[in-house]
């Protein structure tokens, strides 16, 4: 009898030790914020503007863990298999909807297999060329890609990266063919443009407007539907000869499938409150992204609306990343 009174006793203190353990308030333990593109580029710029506030507002330490490779799916699938739980999270961009598109087998299901908590910003890139092509203009660079067919070429950050698929946009509505040279990310594409190796670039505002003005590059054309207020006086591709012509890079936080709704829903309200906050809104600014800070609904909306239009594009292209 002493023996099973000893042991409902112990099983009862441990039960009562192990109740605060099991009903911890998220988040209590650091975060992971994987970015699945090499340091520099917009995603990695987006996400170290992004987790200061936010670890601040959540009182827990953000890591930001770069795991670039296959155009962003080795990160997407380090998400897929972590545990529900709201400490993984990564920030993604159109290559997570292209991909689907571009490869014959991706890691993942872009409606499935991860909770969106917040589209988070949004920025136009640039359509620029090295000072020594002879090309001033968004028409004078079709009608040189016409004449020249497949001569011409434009760097690109990567299969399936942001300025492959605009690279590729703009073949498509102008009828050219100018051809994609792939570098290992961003930073790398955007030397090589200015050195001259490539004449051409579709490369993020917020990286090469400082490049502009120093005339190390020439800007034809912003890729968004309105100008930019960092390059005022340089004209939208669509207005500069190419009607029709628009690509915006978005930027956007997902976790994985089957995080508790609470949790997905602080992470999106302290995003909010954090990027709307005057002061980070024109950190924002100041690198050409425009500050959205959605809904997790919104943001799955989004991707719907994402995997729809460039499926289209990419079929008609005939793009492939294998």
């Amino acid at each position: 009898m002493k023996q099973l009174m000893l042991a409902v006793t112990m099983i009862a203190a441990t039960s009562l030790f192990a109740i605060p353990s099991a009903a911890q308030p998220y988040p209590s333990k650091p975060i992971r914020l994987l970015v699945p593109f090499p340091p520099g580029g917009s995603v990695d710029l987006v996400a170290r503007l992004v987790a200061p506030k936010l670890s601040e507002s959540l009182g827990q330490q953000i890591v930001i863990d770069n795991r670039s490779g296959a155009s962003g799916n080795i990160a997407a699938e380090l998400v897929v298999r972590a545990a529900p739980d709201g400490y993984t999270l990564m920030v993604h961009t159109i290559p997570l909807v292209a991909n689907t598109f571009l490869f014959s087998r991706v890691p993942y299901d872009v409606l499935n297999d991860f909770a969106p908590v917040s589209l988070l910003s949004s920025s136009p890139s640039l359509l620029a060329v090295h000072p020594s092509l002879p090309a001033r203009s968004v028409r004078e660079l079709l009608e040189l890609a016409k004449s020249k067919r497949g001569a011409l070429n434009y760097a690109s950050a990567g299969v399936g990266t942001n300025p492959h698929i605009s690279g590729e946009l703009f073949n498509y509505l102008g009828k050219v063919n100018i051809v994609a040279v792939h570098f290992k990310g961003g930073g790398p594409a955007l030397i090589a443009t200015m050195s001259g190796e490539v004449g051409v670039a579709f490369t993020n505002l917020s990286e090469t407007s400082v490049y502009v003005k120093a005339g190390r590059l020439r800007a034809l054309g912003i890729t968004s539907t309105q100008r930019s207020a960092v390059l005022p006086d340089v004209p939208t591709i669509a207005e500069a000869g190419l009607p029709g012509y628009e690509f915006t890079t978005w930027h956007g936080m997902l976790t994985s499938k089957g995080t508790s709704r609470a949790a997905v829903a602080l992470l999106s309200d302290r995003l909010r409150q954090t990027m709307r906050a005057p002061d980070q809104a024109k950190l924002f600014e100041q690198r050409g992204l425009d500050v959205i800070a959605s809904s997790p609904e919104e943001f799955s909306a989004h991707l719907k609306k994402e995997l729809e239009k460039w499926g289209r594009v990419i079929k008609e292209r005939g793009m492939k990343a294998d």
